[in-house]
């Protein structure tokens, strides 16, 4: 416990491994995010696809 709170205080800059972490933090949470619109994207395109062959069918 004196070691984790003796790393809370230690006032030196940020290490590369630590840089690494952060930048696979936020890489991971694009890419999440980049899934989740791709698939709300794509049900919304099929969505509106499905209404133009309806209409197109005639039961507009």
């Amino acid at each position: 416990m004196k070691t984790f709170i003796n790393m809370l205080r230690d006032q030196s800059g940020a290490s590369a491994a630590e840089y690494a972490l952060i930048l696979a933090i936020v890489g991971s949470a694009l890419a999440l995010a980049a899934i989740g619109l791709g698939n709300t994207i794509s049900g919304s395109m099929n969505t509106q696809a499905s209404r133009i062959k309806d209409c197109q069918d005639g039961a507009c």
